[in-house]
């Protein structure tokens, strides 16, 4: 089976990289806008040779590894690929991009949201086993056919995620408290603090907390900004939740309700035993 990636970033290029040792695979071939990103993913061996879109439209599967905003331009020129050939979006957004989806390659298409990735983008950010035992949601797959599905659940399988299933949906409803709020935050604090501390302040003080806190503010603003205007009803929702907690932890401070500021403190750290 020929395995085709669009988008040679961190996502695909770690797809390439993964694929790599599975039997089943013949090669895989990339296309990226980028030239600098198709000489560097050669260079670095995360596909086999880089192909036109035409090209790569002849793969048995197609990966779409690309911003979300552009997964749905790329898939109204998909229209005229074989029957046969399965159609892998791998976008952190799921409801805007199913419903773009041509009605002629609906059956042909996966929509998948893995998981995994790290603050770092372009090839060189490249993890062959960024995927592996990170969860991958698969929706919707009742409007899917079945080759389609099983050979995308197999691929998922090989590279070592686990499969959930879930509606569209709900999986945009939850995305945007589990990954697209955090994001907000940590660029909200990275303007905040950038906006009142020098430089060599943050440098001298700054710990593992804030590290930790603004280490995904470092992720392409491209890319998240085409996440959060395609899931915006959603993300707003989360963030006006998010606001009330941090106006109630200002309350309590403000009337030094210290055994109350405990109290909600302790509520949080519950959490943890979820995780």
């Amino acid at each position: 089976m020929k395995i085709g990636i669009i988008g040679l970033g961190l996502i695909g290029g770690s797809l390439g990289l993964a694929l790599k040792n599975i039997k089943f695979i013949s090669s895989t071939c990339g296309f990226d806008h980028n030239l600098s990103h198709c000489e560097e993913a050669l260079r670095l061996g995360l596909v086999d040779e880089i192909v036109s879109f035409d090209e790569i439209k002849k793969c048995d599967m197609i990966f779409l590894a690309i911003p979300v905003e552009a997964i749905i331009n790329v898939l109204q020129n998909l229209t005229n690929i074989p029957k046969d050939t399965t159609i892998v979006d791998l976008g952190s957004t799921k409801e805007k991009i199913i419903n773009s989806v041509p009605k002629e390659i609906r059956a042909n298409f996966i929509a998948a949201h893995p998981m995994a990735g790290t603050e770092k983008f372009g090839p060189s950010a490249a993890i062959e086993n960024l995927y592996h035992d990170n969860i991958v949601v698969l929706c919707n797959m009742d409007e899917s056919g079945d080759k389609h599905k099983n050979r995308a659940i197999q691929i998922f399988s090989h590279i070592g995620m686990k499969i959930v299933f879930m509606n569209a949906v709900e999986h945009d409803k939850h995305a945007s408290f589990i990954s697209h709020l955090p994001h907000a935050l940590s660029y909200a604090l990275a303007n905040s603090v950038m906006g009142e501390e020098e430089p060599k302040s943050i440098l001298l003080l700054a710990g593992g907390g804030f590290k930790d806190m603004s280490r995904i503010a470092k992720s392409s603003p491209l890319m998240w900004t085409d996440i959060f205007k395609q899931n915006r009803k959603n993300l707003l929702n989360s963030i006006e939740l998010f606001q009330k907690e941090l106006n109630k932890c200002k309350t309590i401070v403000k009337e030094e309700k210290w055994e109350e500021l405990e109290k909600w403190m302790g509520n949080a750290t519950t959490l943890h035993k979820i995780l």
